[in-house]
């Protein structure tokens, strides 16, 4: 017979086992969920194809050939990534504590505004200096306009999906007045514009390659706010917020600092979006910064179900979706904001996807423990 030691140490080892069984089970469909969702947002958008009498296996040929088919192509795509990385971390870090913040689009215009500005004022700055400055007023900037919406909803109760989409209308619109206004450069004709930046605070391309650095300081983001999530005392602090207000506040935790800190940090991010945008791709604050990367930065979080980590390959792929919006309207006679109808139909699979969470059995740990 067993001895009691050996009993206890069997006994204590379940809960164990069936703790570790939980979090593999959650992982695996964390992955399989989206996935899902993703291929069937692909196989709707191909029967919405057909309708049109389009051919489905051309339009995917073409995307993988202009998102992924050369290094000609790949380099546009990781280009066009950069910014969704930061995007998308606007909208996933309050996330983590249950809030959902629609209007980063906002913070990324302004924080151009505020970069492109700043450099035009200062032509004479070196790099060292200046592009650290345009980063920083950037991120200033977009970390206090998000950072008003976790106040409003912490200090008023106002909803944060309502005021950061009416609060990106007026980023927007500020972002027109002052650009065509105060900061606009004379010699800007045709395309109201601030200054062009100094070519020492312009920021290059990473070596090898024509891709700018705005997509490493994206991807580097990415992997702080992971660490910051998943590894350290606050992350743990804001996740069981997410997970449950009123236990956090039983627990003592400082839930109005956490959901104003965690906005503003991800409006902060946003901000460095603008400001990479500014210095890497426009060369000055203009109308183009409202490009629509922060309502993709919203299918990139949510794909990647809020992980830092995730984002960085979700983000390649929607950016290569998106590098070939000009292929597919040359090549199949379609409009070239056919792309944004596909990443609406994955959106649509994908909100639709996460009612479907803790529903599939092959998903619980009690099923895998008999096996």
């Amino acid at each position: 017979m067993p001895s009691a030691a050996a009993s206890v140490a069997q006994i204590a080892t379940v809960p164990a086992a069936s703790g570790a069984l939980a979090r593999w089970a959650r992982r695996l469909e964390a992955v399989c969920l989206p996935l899902g969702a993703l291929i069937v947002g692909l196989a709707a958008f191909g029967l919405f194809l057909l309708a049109l009498g389009k051919s489905p296996a051309d339009f995917y040929a073409l995307v993988y050939k202009a998102g992924f088919g050369t290094w000609f192509s790949w380099q546009n795509t990781l280009s066009r990534a950069a910014p969704l990385l930061l995007a998308a971390l606007c909208v996933a870090l309050p996330a983590r504590l249950g809030l959902m913040i629609i209007g980063g689009e906002g913070a990324i215009v302004l924080g151009g505004v505020a970069a492109g500005g700043l450099g035009a004022a200062m032509p004479w700055a070196p790099a060292l200096i200046g592009v650290p400055l345009m980063a920083l007023a950037a991120m200033l900037v977009g970390g206090a306009w998000i950072g008003a919406v976790g106040a409003l909803r912490q200090k008023r109760g106002v909803n944060e999906t309502i005021s950061s989409l009416l609060l990106a209308y007026i980023a927007i619109a500020l972002m027109n007045h002052l650009v065509e206004g105060p900061l606009r450069d004379p010699a800007s004709l045709n395309k109201p514009s601030t200054a062009p930046l100094a070519e020492g605070l312009r920021i290059g391309d990473l070596p090898g390659m024509d891709v700018h650095w705005g997509f490493a300081v994206g991807a580097l983001c990415c992997v702080i706010a992971w660490v910051l999530i998943e590894k350290t005392t606050w992350g743990f602090a804001a996740r069981l917020v997410g997970g449950n207000v009123r236990a956090a506040q039983i627990q003592g935790l400082p839930v109005g600092r956490l959901l104003i800190g965690f906005t503003a940090l991800g409006g902060a991010f946003a901000g460095l979006a603008g400001m990479l945008e500014v210095s890497a791709v426009q060369g000055s604050a203009n109308g183009s910064l409202a490009a629509g990367y922060g309502y993709a930065g919203i299918l990139v979080a949510f794909l990647a179900r809020h992980n830092g980590l995730a984002i960085i390959p979700v983000a390649i792929l929607i950016g290569g979706m998106e590098a070939s919006s000009g292929l597919v309207q040359r090549r199949m006679d379609l409009p070239d904001a056919t792309v944004l109808v596909l990443e609406g139909f994955v959106f649509v699979a994908i909100l639709v996807s996460e009612t479907l969470y803790g529903r599939f059995k092959i998903f619980a740990p009690e099923r895998w423990s008999r096996t």
